[in-house]
Order: structure tokens, then sequence, then C-alpha cells
């Protein structure tokens, strides 16, 4: 579980490889084109690391919060019926996390 993030982070990093081996060859490209051929080549990788990075620790944070608090909320529903609804907010809270992750990697990508 633990080299899953370090996993995502990897493929990440390969599957952006051939995008930023290939030269940059000046033509009439749209500007948002023409501005990643003039980023160079570590920083278009350190740019794609991190979006990896801020995905994969949302993702597996937001999982680690919804399986302890999801687990105690069930626990506490079968002994009092009526706290269900106050912790399955509480778990939306926890999924919450994923969700600004997911933001934050795609304000991430509009950099390139």
């Amino acid at each position: 579980m633990r080299y899953l993030g370090w996993t995502f982070v990897l493929l990440t990093l390969v599957l952006a490889a051939p995008a930023v081996a290939a030269p940059a060859e000046p033509t009439s490209e749209p500007p948002a084109e023409q501005a990643l051929a003039d980023m160079s080549d570590a920083k278009v990788v350190a740019l794609a690391a991190s979006v990896a990075f801020v995905t994969a620790v949302s993702i597996l944070g937001a999982a680690y919060a919804v399986g302890r608090i999801g687990s105690a909320a069930l626990g506490a529903a079968a002994e009092k019926p009526e706290l269900l609804n106050r912790s399955l907010a509480l778990v939306g809270l926890a999924e919450g996390l994923a969700v600004i992750g997911f933001v934050i990697a795609f304000l991430l990508l509009r950099k390139f």
C-alpha cells in the first residue's frame, strides 16, 4: 500500500517522458502549446511530478480518513441508529479531501 503513491508518480513520469523528449520546433501553434514548447524539460517533469504527488497524497489521505471515520460511524450507528446521519456528514468531509486534491492538480495542470 505504501508503494502505491510512488508507483503512481513513476508511472506519470514515464508517461510524460515522450512529451518531454520531443524536440520543440518553432511553428504557428496556439499560445498554450507554444508556452509548453518554451518550458525547459526539467520544469515540465517537475510540474508533472508535482501533479502526480498532489493527486496521490490527497487520494490516499482521503481513503485513510474515510476508512477510519466510516468504520467508527458504523460502529456507533450499530449502538445508536440516530447517530448515522451525523457521522455520514463527517465521511463526506473526509471525501472532500480527494476533491480538493483534484482541484489543485487541475490548477497545476493549467500551468502547462
